[in-house]
């Protein structure tokens, strides 16, 4: 399948409920998407919105307390959703898709030394002896610049971008298709995330891996996108291609999301959503951005179907034509 239409990763109709002490958590609802090869999807949206859930969903890194958990993964064609856990732990995670997840440079055993660590997957995955898996490690530390001597180093040794570069290596070593990336920038400096955005442009074309960009960082994340999903309260709201999505988004969430950058090319003050995200235990049940949208209308009271406008996607009534 993804021979004819290109596409590595489709997710279809995605659900993922969790039952808390004050009901169901609506995290992740009837979410669709495709990524294709060799390319970045990002995904961005306000903290709380669904995102980080999304990613777990996929990689089938679930909780106890799940009430609802269905839909269609496709990868390379196949549905990997209906494997059992054993097959998808096996065949799937960390061998095909991977991630690095939030925090990942803090979340490094501080008492194993790095090339432990990175090799490890490659062992269990690939079954490798440890002689081999270090030198596999070794090779992904040079393709994400790490000096080879850092394998024999302990987590506290390294900075911040040297540790999150130690996880994208971890990430890599088994040489999967896919990669998802949790906020990987959001605790480095300006500088350390330039290079590791830089980094990954340069993973992405080298070794074509796929990646899912997860974030919060609009204007870092523009320097890997591909295409741009925005998810709001646990929906997505538009799917576009990067450059058209930078240039004029079209949900009246994701203007108001790219006004909230600073410009400096623009005398442009940033501007503020007003407001609160709906509570995922009760979202309502029209337009889900209704309650903070300034072109909001009657028809926002009931939900929106997702529309194409060119090659483009938005849930929104505004782009939907009058049926008169």
């Amino acid at each position: 399948m993804e021979e004819m239409n290109g596409n590595l990763l489709e997710v279809k109709d995605l659900r993922l409920f969790f039952m808390t002490r004050g009901g169901v958590v609506q995290a992740v609802d009837k979410v669709d998407f495709t990524l294709k090869r060799t390319h970045a999807t990002v995904i961005i949206g306000e903290s709380g919105c669904g995102k980080s859930s999304m990613a777990k969903a996929i990689l089938r890194l679930l909780p106890r307390n799940i009430h609802t958990y269905d839909g269609k993964v496709l990868l390379n064609g196949q549905d990997i959703m209906k494997l059992n856990e054993e097959e998808f732990r096996s065949s799937v995670r960390w061998k095909r898709i991977s991630m690095v997840p939030q925090a990942a440079m803090n979340a490094l055993n501080p008492v194993m030394r790095i090339g432990d660590q990175v090799a490890e997957p490659a062992m269990v995955h690939m079954g490798l002896n440890k002689k081999e898996a270090i030198e596999q490690a070794a090779r992904m530390f040079d393709q994400v610049g790490v000096p080879t001597d850092f394998l024999y180093r302990y987590a506290f040794e390294l900075s911040g971008g040297m540790r999150q570069r130690a996880a994208l290596a971890m990430s890599l070593v088994t040489l999967p298709e896919l990669v998802i990336l949790d906020e990987p920038t959001s605790a480095l400096d300006v500088l350390t995330q330039a290079n590791i955005m830089n980094l990954m442009k340069r993973v992405k074309s080298q070794m074509e891996t796929s990646f899912i960009l997860i974030t919060h960082d609009i204007a870092t994340s523009s320097e890997l996108a591909d295409s741009v999903a925005v998810m709001y309260a646990g929906q997505i709201v538009e799917i576009s291609d990067a450059h058209q999505f930078f240039n004029k988004p079209l949900h009246p969430y994701s203007r108001k999301l790219m006004a909230s950058v600073p410009r400096l090319k623009a005398d442009v003050e940033p501007e503020f959503i007003t407001g609160q995200p709906p509570s995922l235990l009760n979202p309502p049940t029209g337009c889900r951005f209704a309650e903070r949208c300034s072109e909001r209308f009657a028809k926002c009271d009931q939900e929106p179907p997702m529309v194409k406008v060119g090659n483009r996607e938005v849930k929104c009534w505004l782009h939907v034509e009058d049926e008169g």
